[in-house]
């Protein structure tokens, strides 16, 4: 990663753990500035994550359909929250499971919307940042 922001000189070193994507994250918003090599390091981070979600919620459906060993809709919920929403959602409907769970619908829509207002906030924050007076 190679961002230019004088505030944030460790972000020169690059990724070399697994800690070090949330702070490079968090650095690349507060610098509000991504270069095109990371926006796509972070695309196909999140498309990985969602291919994951979508292949935990496929062996959910072939363990239902064989009787076997279940995930419990706790660690599927979970999976949407940390960033997988779009993959649950997609497999939901493919798969045509846990459609008719009520709690569960609900819940993953919610998980949904909240990272559609996140996304939205994110995508617009470089432009509010100068209109926003913070002495830190």
């Amino acid at each position: 990663m190679a961002f230019r922001c004088k505030a944030f000189p460790i972000a020169h070193r690059g990724l070399t753990k697994g800690g070090d994507i949330c702070r490079w994250l968090t650095e690349a918003w507060q610098c509000s500035r991504m270069t095109t090599s990371d926006i796509t390091k972070l695309a196909a981070l999140f498309l990985a994550l969602n291919l994951i979600v979508f292949s935990v919620y496929f062996l959910d459906k072939q363990a239902a359909r064989q009787g076997g060993w279940r995930i419990s809709e706790r660690t599927l919920l979970t999976l949407a929250l940390i960033g997988g929403s779009l993959g649950a959602v997609a497999a939901q409907q493919i798969l045509r499971h846990k459609t008719r769970k009520e709690p569960f619908r609900s819940i993953l829509t919610a998980i949904l919307i909240l990272h559609g207002a996140l996304a939205t906030v994110l995508a617009f924050a470089p432009l509010w940042a100068p209109r926003l007076h913070l002495d830190f």
